[in-house]
């Protein structure tokens, strides 16, 4: 099935947005404390889940083609577990480093089964000229990305520049092709929750198979009450248009009790559907080795 966006953007999901911020902490609290995983041995099951949830990133200054080589490898064999067929969802990388990784992912075999994911469109500010931004998302698509996270001018959406906005990321979708386009919406400096709902919105009219909630080089990053707030966009645009929108929060998730919050948080607002890698990611670096460490434990 091929979708069609409008070329305008409706407003009218936007007006009259209220959120109330003592009202959207306090329902993360009730939701762990009633589903809290006390069973070890189901524990375990949601940290397994995890691993296959995982974008496995490196986004540093001195990557090579050596250590993205590396980072591919991990993601085919995650886990010094004995009989894990377990794989990580993708690879994350810089764009100058996708036909790396594309080699690295064909020569393990994993084609297909590992997705090959690139930042894009002037990570991780995105305060580029679009025509820059929109040529770096072709490049990484044509040299085997099959996933492109972009990242949004956050000051579209401080100023309320919604229809702007749309139209970006609109071009954005044309120029990613047959890829997915993953939108990262840098959560820590958007203000309010209000414009974390709207930018969502925003972002999924105009054709994004994910949202995202940060680059992760923010001073806040993913946290559990603004991934409450997305999934109510996710799940109201679902009962808008019946497409399902997927949800990749990254950027601070460092422990297995932070892998197992989200995961709850997802089972509770969207449903067990939304706990596959076509619907929900986890962007991290560090967590892998957090959550290998705690399975053989």
């Amino acid at each position: 099935m091929v979708l069609v966006f409008a070329k305008t953007l409706d407003t009218t999901s936007l007006c009259h947005v209220y959120i109330d911020k003592t009202s959207v902490e306090s329902q993360i609290k009730n939701i762990l404390k009633k589903y809290r995983i006390k069973n070890r041995t189901n524990y375990k099951k949601w940290l397994l889940k995890a691993v296959s949830l995982i974008d496995l990133t490196t986004l540093s200054g001195d990557d090579t083609r050596s250590n993205v080589t590396k980072l591919c490898v991990k993601a085919a064999y995650p886990l010094s577990l004995k009989d894990n067929a377990t794989q990580t969802a993708a690879v994350c990388v810089y764009p100058n480093r996708v036909a790396d990784a594309s080699d690295a992912i064909k020569k393990l075999g994993c084609t297909g089964r590992i997705q090959i994911a690139s930042v894009a469109t002037g990570f991780p500010s995105g305060l580029y000229p679009l025509q820059t931004r929109l040529l770096e998302i072709k490049l990484a698509v044509a040299n085997g990305a099959s996933e492109i996270d972009v990242v949004l001018d956050r000051s579209l959406v401080l100023m309320g520049k919604w229809e702007t906005l749309y139209d970006e990321v609109l071009q954005m979708k044309k120029e990613c092709g047959n890829a997915h386009l993953k939108v990262i919406l840098g959560v820590g400096e958007l203000g309010t929750y209000e414009n974390v709902y709207n930018a969502s919105m925003v972002s999924m009219m105009a054709g994004a198979d994910f949202i995202k909630t940060s680059t992760g080089k923010e001073a806040v990053n993913a946290t559990l009450p603004v991934g409450l707030v997305m999934c109510r966009a996710i799940r109201n645009f679902y009962q808008m248009t019946g497409t399902k929108v997927g949800l990749k929060p990254a950027g601070g998730i460092k422990t297995s009790e932070d892998a197992v919050n989200w995961l709850i948080l997802i089972y509770t607002e969207l449903g067990p559907e939304w706990l596959t890698p076509k619907l929900f990611r986890i962007g991290a670096s560090s967590l892998l080795a957090v959550l290998e460490k705690d399975l053989l434990q």
